[in-house]
């Protein structure tokens, strides 16, 4: 009976339930009705389990750093730079969205912070510029995936933690992908705005101008670098990087830009809190389901079940991309990763494909089913930073999925893109 997890799960998503309660509810009602109740307190058990983690700590930490720096003005110095180097372009405003993105990445790791900051600046100034509000909203919703892709990143950090990877060996991973995702962004934009006419968004910046916006931009900029830096140098752990991240975001907001006052921090901190809160628990509740998960002995049925389909690794990886890119659409990327990596993961690196590739294909695909319909949770706060339909968002963001579910294809099937920048830096053999 307890295989039946997951279709009671997804009952109870279709019918409204928070995924926080459907993850707990769908197999205590199984242990129960299985007479297992005993197995009820180990499951309640490990909600708490699940989030009294020493490397999980590095996801509250990232969240109040990119709450710091985005009340700080520093994602505004962000969108300065990008403007002052790609603005002039047909298209340019759209350009510098993603361009900001890519660039906030390297700051937050949270593809609902990127949607939710430069959202509210973008999509505003897009739509004074000429275009329309569905597709503003639609180019920062599929930006924003590229949050959790380029490190840091809060689902690579939640892999590394269930499956025991290096998460300095998934960050490097997730460099060159992340940088795809962003140019296939721009050709399509750069397709369209010839197509369409779209407006230039300011005259050429000349190159001291540039100088000047780089400046301004520079200590924002910094901040990856300290982060890998420190991560990769052994200097700290990833946990300690986004403490110290933290405390850099403090001392350059209040000492050094002084766009942060004392008087903000109450805000930012609950802000941040609230967030870190919500991922936890997600995070907690799954590594519970994730408890039913192995006493159903499902990762081993479902193993013999792929592995009867076909035993060839490429038309497999195939057919999981498919299988994980339906679960994107339903289902947060935190909690997927924890229920289906510990059950598909085994699988392909028996079959020969390595560890840090698979983890990179399965955050890329389970991310880019962030801004997925019909559940994706950036078209939502696309839908609420626009005051646009979530509806009409999903259809003008269908050309840029297009060209991330190409990304994908790539990733899977050429590992080198993602394994090149761990092999010379040693992290992966």
């Amino acid at each position: 009976m307890l295989v039946l997890f997951l279709p009671v799960f997804l009952f109870f998503l279709m019918v409204g339930l928070p995924v926080f309660f459907g993850l707990l509810f769908a197999p205590g009602i199984l242990l129960w009705l299985n007479g297992q109740e005993r197995d009820l307190t180990l499951l309640y058990r490990n909600l708490y389990n699940g989030m009294d983690s020493f490397p999980l700590m590095a996801i509250p930490f990232f969240m109040l750093a990119g709450e710091l720096m985005n009340r700080g003005g520093i994602t505004l110095r962000l969108v300065e730079f990008s403007q002052a180097l790609m603005g002039h372009f047909r298209g340019g405003l759209a350009h510098v969205n993603i361009l900001s993105s890519m660039l906030f990445a390297g700051l937050s790791g949270s593809a609902v912070a990127d949607t939710s900051a430069l959202g509210s600046m973008l999509i505003p100034a897009m739509e004074k510029q000429g275009y329309t509000r569905r597709f503003a909203a639609a180019i920062t919703a599929a930006s924003s995936v590229i949050g959790p892709i380029i490190p840091p990143s809060g689902i690579m950090i939640i892999y590394a933690y269930v499956m025991g990877e290096s998460v300095a060996a998934l960050f490097l991973a997730g460099i060159v992908p992340g940088i795809l995702v962003g140019t296939g962004l721009m050709v399509v934009v750069k397709l369209m705005a010839d197509r369409y006419d779209f407006p230039v968004a300011s005259r050429r910046h000349t190159w001291g101008e540039r100088g000047q916006a780089s400046l301004k931009a520079f200590f924002p900029l910094l901040t990856p670098v300290i982060i890998l830096g420190g991560i990769l140098s052994g200097v700290f752990t990833p946990t300690e990087a986004a403490a110290v991240a933290v405390a850099y975001a403090l001392i350059i907001g209040l000492f050094v830009l002084r766009t942060l006052k004392f008087s903000e921090l109450g805000d930012v901190l609950s802000k941040a809190g609230i967030t870190s809160a919500v991922v936890l628990l997600l995070v907690g509740a799954a590594m519970s389901f994730k408890t039913v998960v192995s006493l159903s002995h499902a990762p081993e049925l479902l193993a013999d079940f792929i592995l009867t389909l076909t035993e060839n690794p490429l038309l497999l990886l195939f057919l999981i991309n498919l299988l994980l890119f339906a679960v994107g659409m339903f289902l947060d990327a935190g909690p997927a990763i924890i229920i289906l990596g510990p059950i598909l993961g085994p699988v392909f690196t028996s079959l020969g494909v390595d560890s840090v590739h698979f983890a990179i294909i399965m955050c890329v695909n389970l991310t880019v089913g962030l801004a997925t319909p019909p559940m994706g949770l950036v078209l939502f706060v696309a839908a609420s930073v626009s005051g646009e339909k979530v509806e009409t968002i999903s259809k003008a963001i269908l050309p840029f999925l297009a060209v991330e579910i190409f990304v994908i294809m790539l990733i899977t099937f050429v590992p080198a893109i993602s394994m090149t920048v761990p092999r010379l830096t040693g992290f992966v053999n």
